[in-house]
């Protein structure tokens, strides 16, 4: 199995601790339901998490975590997601606003927010995207005025996961209007109770249960102790926040991914026709093949960007590309599950239904895939153009590499050298 290689002891440990727990606590019917809607967010589970310390595997031991890194994680999430992106997602909530949290507060908000986060006793949430934004971050209209200790904060947030159960948002809002777009916006810590309405919970296709909808800000007074960092520093949080944000998706993408192809296994392996197991179908064994090893494909670059992260390295394309090629994978990974499992796979009698509808939804959130291929190619484009790696330049190893006049790029190239 791919992941051995990536993992230490304690690591592996840590697999196994998720995985029981996965296993023995958490019921069916918590799944059937959220996906019926009948849970419109699913606090004991978050609950039950904490008081198995298995949120925020990351952060410091002093503030409830465990002080683990990213290959961590990514293990655990693997685990976890098998259970489907919707509790997926509400696992790995805390670790995306934990690190705005842990990386940018003071340490005021650190002792008051980090351990009952970690503990369950907070659920978390970050208010990101606005209705006519999208994925254009900085075109937000949210505002967050001063006056005195407090800021009044006006705007409205969409598709925020735990609208509807969320104690406490991360809120991305515009706190200086006549700066540069990239000092506008900052992070301000708003409470629930602070006035916090929620305006709409939208039906999903999938990854149903978290409560995700539109929550409104109507003069809603915060501390000026509750923003993150400091004023116009939003463009920082956001930078760092893309990490957890595209490293849980890409990770909770191979539990699913898993899930559905060993379904699909096991029944290819049971199900008979024409005399013989189906798997014995070279169309039907090739579809499990295929799926394989775009999974362990995924699974190597999902642990590489991990550990590019861990050891410090420049990460923001891998991460990217994480979150990209994995989703996409899962993707394709659930429907090729449907496809060899045929029709029955179409009906709730298998959970590949859900894995299809939820797995769609993955490679829109954070970034969607094609804002991914954006970061990618420019990250590659400076990468490559940069020339600091002292590599071979294997563009002269041509015969005619050298011959003037045949490597026109522009029309001024054209008349280079003529007389």
């Amino acid at each position: 199995m791919l992941p051995e290689i990536f993992l230490n002891e304690e690591q592996k440990s840590l697999r196994h601790e998720v995985r029981k727990f996965v296993k023995n606590e958490v019921p069916r019917q918590l799944l059937l339901d959220m996906d019926e809607d009948k849970i419109q967010y699913p606090r004991e589970y978050v609950e039950n998490l904490g008081r198995h310390n298995l949120i925020g595997l990351r952060f410091p031991k002093k503030y409830g975590g465990r002080g683990l890194n990213w290959v961590a994680e990514v293990a655990a999430l693997e685990e976890i997601s098998v259970l489907g992106a919707a509790l997926g997602c509400a696992y790995s909530m805390p670790s995306i606003v934990g690190e705005a949290i842990n990386t940018f507060g003071a340490e005021e908000q650190k002792q008051k927010y980090l351990p009952p986060i970690i503990k369950g006793e907070i659920i978390s949430a970050e208010a990101l995207t606005e209705p006519r934004g999208g994925s254009d971050f900085f075109g937000a209209t949210t505002k967050a005025v001063r006056q005195g200790d407090k800021y009044i904060l006006n705007g409205q947030k969409r598709f925020v996961v735990g609208a509807e159960g969320a104690d406490l948002f991360a809120v991305y809002c515009v706190t200086n209007p006549d700066a540069k777009p990239h000092k506008r916006i900052s992070m301000i810590l708003v409470e629930r109770d602070m006035g916090v309405r929620v305006e709409h919970v939208y039906g999903l296709m999938g990854t149903r249960g978290g409560g995700t909808g539109r929550i409104i800000f109507k003069d809603v007074e915060v501390p000026v102790e509750n923003i993150v960092g400091a004023e116009g520093a939003g463009a920082l949080i956001f930078n760092q926040m893309m990490i957890p944000e595209r490293m849980t998706s890409a990770g909770g993408s191979l539990g699913s991914a898993r899930s559905a192809l060993e379904i699909a296994t096991r029944y290819t392996n049971r199900r008979a026709a024409f005399g013989r197991k189906i798997r014995k179908f070279q169309s039907v064994s090739n579809m499990i093949a295929q799926g394989i090893t775009q999974l362990d494909a995924a699974r190597a670059i999902v642990y590489g960007a991990a550990m590019t992260v861990d050891q410090g390295l420049p990460h923001r394309r891998m991460v990217s590309e994480a979150k990209r090629f994995a989703t996409d994978a899962s993707w394709e990974i659930v429907n090729m599950a449907m496809r060899a499992m045929g029709g029955i796979a179409y009906t709730n009698v298998y959970p590949i239904e859900r894995y299809v509808r939820d797995a769609r939804l993955v490679q829109i959130w954070t970034g969607t895939n094609e804002v991914m291929d954006q970061i990618i190619q420019h990250e590659y484009y400076e990468e490559v153009l940069s020339e600091k790696d002292g590599a071979r330049d294997s563009e002269a190893d041509a015969k005619d590499a050298a011959v003037q006049g045949e490597k026109i790029y522009t029309d001024d190239d054209m008349w280079d050298g003529w007389e």
